[in-house]
């Protein structure tokens, strides 16, 4: 046991010192990292300590365990490329029995920074409640016990999932990361806003709940011990222990199952014989016929399959709600903000052929005229409106709601149009301008030496956009700063509209030309990845 225990750790070792090795740049990433993990984690440690002695340090420490368990049980299935051992199945061709593989697993995984991080939290958590002989004693088996809980939580969601994680779509859950950080950062920042106008009691309803669930409630037994309530600490450090014996018993079903079952891989697939065309089910049948409908399908499935292209909406749509929804939550927002929403998704428009990679080349066998480069341009515009529309007036009115501005929903409703109207003008237009490859096989979004075009053609296009929106924008100052317009602002939906689907066409038909004419050099641009 002690040997399994020991060359696991040593291979723990050797990877991450293997890893290290193959680039300088990669050795300057990791110390950055570790750098500013250990001091954020060595002045968080610094903080909590400072909270010796408030009324309410119980509560912060409590809440904070909880934010690291969750922490540990959700990273693995975002970043699940970031521990190579996270994948027991690596292991199965070895004579191992699942209970030494994990004990060795878990010694192996309290190497590295994040351990470490989470120990000097943890750290932090205990002092800053601890009082008395008792209470340093119970911290001492406090702070282990919720490491120990945090690390196998996270071995036993990532084994339970393995299947999932090392699969071409298990790693498109990456793609949640984006979203997950920019709700949970806006969060923490609406959070911190409210703590700091009423103060650390409004946590003390939730910690009171929290402190009983592991491995919150070891930390919780640290403050009880030292508030000399014995049993309540027993008690408390039993829920963690006991949490930790079904995580380890659980994680070990899991090994035993990866190590005998046999791979969904290897299995017959089942016969697809009758089914007929994709395009004919759902989505298919309320396209339009014809190239417009194919081209849409076309597009609507990246969005859903391409890694990249999904990641790229879902930050889109992510932000696009964010900005919007948490500056009315604050108080600080306007409702013009809501055009943020059809901005962000605008963007969607621009590089529309490198969003194809080296496949370009089969849409450009197709393209032998500029109406066939019209029709191609069209049914990628009106794929984007299926989501854009809905979700842009969805985040308009939301916003409209939280602050109460009714007068000024159709005026923000027809800014937020003609915005989308002229960034998919604008965007079509750069798309055959200044096409671009997105690398597949790369966290790159522009190949080298094409960093130039991407800037020109996003910065470019949306400075264009603004400028052909300048009518719209005119008539909104003029009709709110005359003293009858603003009886006459609804106006401006129907003028956005219609101005937006107006210059939706015109930058269509003059991309048109240009993309027949060069389609040898938009493939070479979008092929270079």
């Amino acid at each position: 046991m002690t040997d399994v225990t020991s060359t696991v750790v040593r291979l723990k070792l050797s990877l991450l010192r293997n890893g290290l090795r193959q680039s300088g740049g990669r050795r300057a990433a990791f110390v950055a990292s570790a750098v500013v993990a250990l001091l954020f984690g060595a002045l968080q440690l610094l903080g909590l300590v400072l909270l010796r002695g408030h009324p309410h340090a119980d509560a912060v420490a409590v809440l904070v365990t909880a934010v690291l368990a969750l922490g540990w049980a959700f990273m693995p299935l975002f970043f699940p490329s970031g521990d190579e051992t996270l994948d027991p199945t690596r292991l199965v061709m070895f004579p191992l029995r699942p209970r030494p593989l994990v004990r060795a697993l878990l010694a192996a995984s309290l190497v590295g920074i994040g351990p470490l991080f989470t120990l000097l939290l943890l750290v932090g958590c205990a002092v800053s409640v601890a009082h008395g002989a008792a209470g340093y004693g119970v911290a001492v088996v406090a702070v282990v016990l919720a490491l120990l809980v945090c690390v196998a939580l996270a071995r036993a969601v990532a084994a339970a999932n393995v299947r999932l994680l090392t699969s071409r779509k298990g790693r498109d859950l990456a793609v949640l990361s984006g979203l997950v950080i920019a709700v949970g950062a806006q969060l923490v920042n609406f959070g911190a806003r409210s703590l700091g106008s009423a103060g650390l009691g409004e946590l003390a309803p939730v910690a009171d709940v929290v402190r009983w669930l592991p491995p919150a409630s070891a930390i919780g037994a640290v403050h009880s011990a030292s508030e000399g309530s014995y049993g309540t600490a027993v008690a408390q450090l039993a829920l963690s222990a006991a949490a930790l014996t079904l995580l380890v018993g659980a994680w070990a079903r899991t090994l035993t199952r990866l190590m005998t079952a046999p791979d969904g891989s290897t299995l017959q697939a089942p016969d697809s014989a009758g089914r007929g065309p994709a395009s004919s089910d759902g989505l298919g049948r309320l396209l339009p016929s014809g190239r417009t409908g194919t081209v849409m399908m076309r597009s609507l499935r990246y969005v859903w399959r391409d890694p990249k292209t999904k990641a790229a909406w879902v930050t889109s749509l992510a932000i696009g709600l964010i900005v919007p929804v948490f500056n009315a939550l604050q108080g600080t927002g306007s409702i013009y903000f809501a055009c943020f929403a059809a901005g962000m998704l605008g963007i969607q428009m621009y590089n529309q052929f490198g969003q194809d990679t080296s496949a370009f080349w089969m849409v450009a066998m197709t393209i032998s005229s500029a109406r066939d480069a019209y029709v191609e341009l069209r049914g990628r515009a009106l794929a984007l409106l299926v989501i854009t529309l809905p979700y842009a007036t969805l985040v308009t009115v939301l916003t409209t709601a939280m602050l109460g501005d009714w007068p000024r929903l159709p005026e923000v409703l027809g800014l937020s149009f003609a915005l989308l109207g002229a960034m998919l003008a604008t965007g079509a237009w750069t798309s055959a301008r200044f096409p671009y490859s997105i690398p597949q096989e790369s966290h790159r979004n522009v190949a080298a030496g094409q960093t130039g075009l991407a800037w020109i053609a996003i910065f470019g296009g949306m400075v264009s956009a603004a400028l052909l929106c300048a009518p719209v924008i005119a008539l909104t100052i003029a009709l709110n700063v005359s003293a009858e317009g603003g009886q006459w602002t609804w106006v401006l939906l129907p003028v956005g509209a219609a101005y937006g689907a107006t210059i939706t066409w015109a930058g269509l038909r003059a991309a048109a030309p240009r993309t027949a004419a060069h389609l040898p050099e938009i493939l070479s641009a979008v092929s270079k990845g």
